[in-house]
C-alpha cells in the first residue's frame, strides 16, 4: 500500500451482516461499487458495529438502515466468518458473525433510506438472488449461507 504508515491502511472495526432469505430461498445482497479499486461488490447488509452496541443490535439497526427492512426479522443465531477484503483502499481483516433472517413474503420491497454518505457514492441497487454472483463477499457466501440453514432447522447448536 506504499508510503502508508502503521496501520492507516487496515481496520479491523468490529462489524455484523445480515443473510436475508425470502420465502423462496432468494438471498439479499447489496450491490455497491468500490471507487478505489473500480470493482462491484456483492454482500449481505451489515456493517460497523457501534461502541456499547451488540453484534446482534447492530445487525438489527443496519439491517433497518440499509433496506427499511424490520431489524426484528434478525435472529440471534449466527455463524463466525473469517473476512479479508479491501474496501475504499482500507484492508479489513476480521472475523465477523453473520446473521440469519427470514422474510415469509417474497422479494420483499427493500429501502435503502438511512444510508450513510459513503453508502449513497457506493450504492448500486440491491437484488433477491437465486444464484450468487461470481463477485460475491464473502466468496463462500453459499457456505454460510449453508451453515446458517442448518443449524436453523436442525435446532440448538
Amino acid at each position: 500500500m506504499g508510503a502508508m504508515e502503521g496501520q492507516a491502511g487496515s481496520s479491523d472495526r468490529p462489524a455484523a451482516r445480515v443473510v436475508c432469505l425470502d420465502r423462496d430461498g432468494r438471498v439479499l445482497l447489496m450491490h455497491w461499487y468500490d471507487s478505489v479499486s473500480r470493482t462491484d461488490v456483492w454482500e449481505p447488509p451489515g456493517g460497523g458495529i457501534d461502541p456499547g452496541e451488540t453484534a446482534l443490535e447492530a445487525a438489527r439497526r443496519e439491517l433497518g438502515e440499509e433496506t427499511g427492512l424490520p431489524g426484528s426479522a434478525v435472529r440471534e443465531r449466527f455463524v463466525e466468518v473469517e473476512r479479508d477484503f479491501s474496501w475504499l483502499g482500507v484492508r479489513y481483516v476480521k472475523t465477523e458473525p453473520f446473521f440469519l433472517a427470514i422474510f415469509e413474503e417474497a422479494r420483499p420491497e427493500v429501502d435503502p433510506g438511512q444510508l450513510t454518505e459513503e453508502e449513497q457514492a457506493a450504492y448500486r441497487g440491491y437484488a433477491w438472488a437465486e444464484e450468487l454472483p461470481a463477485d460475491v463477499e464473502p466468496p463462500e457466501l453459499a457456505k454460510v449461507i449453508e451453515r446458517l440453514t442448518t443449524r436453523w432447522v436442525t435446532g440448538p447448536a
